[in-house]
């Protein structure tokens, strides 16, 4: 696990809509991150890309 005082408090994660879109934004909340606003989503003209904001609190 990452040290806390390297995490920066705000993070965008973006990426093809799939499994590992999935498991990123859910490593980012298991280190402490919250959502923050819904995801983003548009088509590129190949594949469907999203994009999610998480903050984390400083402690």
């Amino acid at each position: 696990m990452a040290d806390d005082q390297q995490l920066p408090r705000y993070r965008v994660l973006t990426g093809p809509d799939d499994a590992s879109f999935c498991w990123r934004v859910s490593e980012a909340l298991d280190l402490g991150y919250e959502l923050h606003g819904s995801p983003s989503i548009t088509f590129n003209g190949d594949r469907v890309i999203v994009a999610q904001a998480l903050v984390r609190s400083e402690t």
